[in-house]
């Protein structure tokens, strides 16, 4: 058995601590190089324009800029309608796809089936054997007994009839 200490807390924080500074310099460090290397590619590529000199020479430096940025527009144009074009057509073969996989079927979930519905389910129309064993029992008619109204009666009727008697011998 291979012994395995564990590093405590205050040790794992410290650690984390000076990779995140480690990680800090290095991410400076990229930024500075981001900005050299922007710096450089604009000297080598838009050398800084000379205004020195009289109004025509100035006049044919606006000129030439003008054109560049004629130029440049066009190009970003023609990018922009090229990537809505296929933007476009990304969209098209989404759809395509979706309609070539079809409807999303949902998970299957358990159903509760008896043997017979399963058989045929299965089988088809070729399933004729039923297996529901009540099926083939005998229907019988429970008789029902029929009980004297008078054994069970409604008590409020009871005493109306005997108030009807107490009357009968009130009078006479």
């Amino acid at each position: 058995m291979s012994d395995v200490k564990k590093m405590t807390s205050s040790r794992r924080h410290h650690l984390k601590s000076v990779m995140l500074q480690i990680a800090a310099t290095w991410i400076e460090q990229e930024k500075k190089d981001l900005i050299e290397a922007k710096e450089t590619y604009m000297a080598e590529n838009c050398p800084a324009p000379d205004l020195c000199g009289d109004q025509a020479s100035l006049m044919e430096l606006c000129k030439k800029l003008h054109q560049a940025i004629d130029k440049l527009d066009e190009a970003r144009y023609d990018a922009e309608s090229k990537v809505q074009k296929i933007d476009k057509e990304l969209e098209d073969l989404r759809i395509k796809v979706v309609d070539l996989r079809g409807v999303k079927k949902p998970a299957l979930r358990k159903v509760r089936m008896s043997a017979d519905t399963m058989l045929k389910a299965l089988l088809g129309s070729k399933h004729t054997v039923n297996m529901e064993l009540r099926a083939n029992l005998k229907q019988v008619k429970k008789e029902v007994k029929e009980e004297p109204a008078e054994a069970v009666g409604d008590w409020r009727k009871n005493i109306e009839d005997k108030a009807d008697r107490k009357k009968m011998f009130e009078t006479s």
